[in-house]
C-alpha cells in the first residue's frame, strides 16, 4: 500500500497537482521524485569507486561492486549507445571517466 501511495505522489507531482509543502516534506524525508536517474547515478558512482581503485572503467560484464551489477549496467550503457538510444548528456559524463565503448576493439 505505501508502494502505490508514493507512486500516487510520484504521479501527482510530475502534473503539478502535488502541493509545494507536501513536496517539501516528502523531500525531508528522502523521497526520491525520479527512481530511474536516481538508480543510474547510483552506479555511476559504483563506477567511479570502481575506477578509483582499479584505474580504469573497464568493468568485467559480471563484475557487481557493493552488490549492484555494475558490469551488467556499463553493458547496458554501451548497448543504448551503439542503438543510439543513450542520452547525450549520459554519454559525455562516462566519456569523462573514460569508457571504452568498443571493449573488443581495444
Amino acid at each position: 500500500k505505501l508502494g502505490a501511495w508514493l507512486n500516487n505522489q510520484r504521479n501527482q507531482k510530475k502534473k503539478g497537482k502535488l502541493d509545494e509543502v507536501l513536496i517539501k516534506r516528502l523531500e525531508d524525508v528522502g523521497v526520491v521524485w525520479d527512481v530511474l536517474t536516481e538508480q543510474w547515478e547510483i552506479n555511476f558512482r559504483h563506477l567511479l569507486k570502481f575506477q578509483q581503485r582499479v584505474g580504469h572503467t573497464n568493468v568485467p560484464a559480471t563484475h557487481e561492486e557493493d552488490g549492484n551489477k555494475l558490469g551488467a549496467w556499463l553493458n547496458t550503457q554501451r548497448q543504448q549507445r551503439k542503438k543510439g538510444k543513450l542520452d547525450k548528456d549520459i554519454e559525455i559524463r562516462l566519456n569523462n571517466v573514460g569508457v571504452v565503448w568498443e571493449v573488443l576493439s581495444e
